[in-house]
């Protein structure tokens, strides 16, 4: 199985009524949450853990998530209020407000001896669970736990503005990057956690600390990857008529770590082995995917069925 951590949200999608005036349509979202159904979808057996409301609008996600084929069984369920997330599109970017206070998201313990981690192939953490201390300090005990048997897959996807204490969050970043396996960030992201600083030099110093696969997404620009064994690899974005950029990464991340699970190079020690060819396809595959998602409103990553290319 290949598993999730993270957040679980309704996004609040801009659009337009009939008037043409500005309004907002419910989607459910959340980054790790998105990357448990984008995996599910391409066919991966994959679960989700964090917390899930029993309000109207976890009834939602958990319908969503059923639908997708996710496995729930690991997910935390209470009555505390869903995480809400307003979006607004500025640039190109999506911008965000959190709704979050006392939710069911930030309410998620990890309840130790819970999951079958011999089980589980790979696990993604990342977003704005690691924001809060409470969140942070669970996931960490999780990959404490989970580092023995399965690859660490690790995407920070800043939210500045949920950040009170930056130093703080740079640090606690740079902490989940040295018990990563495979890292995968926005060029957003890089900015906000590295500023000015050459790609290929941050990823030589993630390299050189044990992390097998650095990974940065450039939106129009498409990817470049860079593995100690297989090089450095770009590879391009596709040409698509973008409805939005919600969710592309989360479904790039998805398709990746899907595509390393089918080449059978998603293990730890595999990952280490893979050749430029496998690496190269597995990038393409995701770029592939996430242009798709940018197709379509919201977080809506693709089904197999949908796919027209192969690994």
């Amino acid at each position: 199985m290949l598993i999730s951590c993270g957040d679980a949200l309704i996004d609040f999608v801009p659009t337009r009524n009939t008037e043409g005036r500005e309004a907002v349509m419910p989607a459910v979202g959340g980054s790790c949450l998105n990357v448990a159904i984008g995996m599910a979808r391409l066919g991966a057996p994959s679960g989700f853990v964090g917390g899930i409301s029993t309000d109207l609008f976890g009834r939602m996600i958990a319908d969503h998530v059923a639908a997708s084929n996710v496995d729930l069984g690991l997910a935390t369920r209470s009555g505390h209020q869903t995480t809400l997330a307003f979006v607004r599109i500025v640039a190109g970017e999506s911008h965000y407000a959190f709704y979050d206070a006392e939710t069911a998201t930030r309410s998620w313990t990890y309840r130790r001896g819970t999951i079958p981690f011999a089980d589980v192939e790979a696990l993604h953490v990342g977003s704005t669970t690691l924001v809060n201390d409470q969140g942070a300090a669970e996931t960490k005990a999780l990959i404490a736990d989970a580092r023995a048997s399965s690859t660490i897959s690790f995407d920070p996807n800043c939210r500045p503005n949920l950040v009170r204490d930056k130093p703080a969050y740079l640090a606690r970043m740079t902490e989940f990057a040295s018990h990563a396996d495979l890292i995968k960030m926005s060029d957003v992201d890089f900015a906000y956690l590295y500023g000015e600083e050459p790609y290929q030099q941050r990823a030589a110093a993630l390299l050189g600390q044990g992390t097998s696969l650095v990974v940065i997404t450039r939106g129009n620009d498409g990817a470049i990857a860079w593995h100690a064994g297989a090089g450095q690899i770009e590879v391009q974005a596709p040409k698509v008529e973008v409805a939005d950029t919600i969710g592309a990464g989360d479904s790039f991340q998805a398709a990746l770590l899907f595509a390393l699970h089918k080449l059978e190079r998603l293990a730890r020690d595999r990952l280490k082995d893979i050749s430029t060819d496998e690496l190269r396809r597995a990038l393409s595959f995701a770029a592939n995917c996430a242009g798709l998602t940018c197709t379509r409103p919201g977080a809506d990553p693709p089904w197999s069925h949908e796919i027209k290319w192969s690994l």
